[in-house]
């Protein structure tokens, strides 16, 4: 897979959202809320219980019409297991070479995260499709817009610490969309918090980019 396979998900709705603490029993349910509000990737940390069968669960119900994968990816061996779930996206909180080299071997999708541009370009050296600047409020939009310019051309999303409130300068700054966490679903949710949360976010997505 490749940048290309990845835009069509960013532009339907560049917002990736983040299960972190979901469990296997109740992922699906809360997926398809998520996927009717128009998101189309979602991740499992892999810090949440069990996050190989909710991530197997969700691609066998999911299709190819959401990017189904992993965050909190820290190591090849980790990889190997989200693949073998049945997962295409990996994403770490840092920049990893031999990890992101690992997905692109198995032909999966690779955002890592970086802080820095050397980060940056030390992860789209390795094969990146995409980054997220994380923890975003490390450089903020107008740190981002300033470093931006040797940047690698690749879509960048902003994770951590950006409230809908910040969306707009983040925008403006050029980034390409957003890693969505506790803002959208937290551990003991219900699906009609969830759903709440994701039409809200979804709405005022599109309202500052229409």
């Amino acid at each position: 897979m490749t940048t290309n396979v990845l835009n069509p998900y960013l532009e339907a709705l560049p917002l990736v959202a983040i299960l972190r603490g979901v469990q296997p029993s109740e992922v699906v349910a809360i997926a398809e809320t998520i996927r009717e509000a128009g998101f189309r990737i979602i991740e499992v940390p892999l810090n949440s219980p069990e996050p190989c069968a909710s991530i197997q669960a969700l691609s066998e119900v999911m299709g190819d019409d959401v990017l189904v994968g992993a965050g909190t990816v820290l190591t090849v061996e980790q990889v190997q297991a989200v693949a073998e779930a049945g997962g295409k996206v990996i994403i770490s909180p840092n920049t990893n070479v031999d990890v992101i080299r690992e997905t692109k071997r198995l032909g999966l999708i690779s955002m890592p995260g970086f802080c820095t541009p050397t980060e940056a370009l030390a992860a789209a050296d390795a094969g990146a499709d995409a980054l997220k600047l994380f923890p975003a409020t490390a450089l903020g939009p107008q740190g981002f817009k300033v470093a931006s310019a040797v940047f690698p051309d690749l879509p960048v999303l902003a994770v951590g610490g950006v409230s809908p409130g910040d969306m707009p300068d983040y925008l403006a700054a050029g980034f390409s969309g957003f890693g969505l966490g506790s803002g959208l679903y937290r551990a003991g949710m219900t699906v009609a918090q969830v759903r709440e949360n994701a039409v809200a976010y979804a709405s005022g997505y599109r309202a500052l980019s229409a």
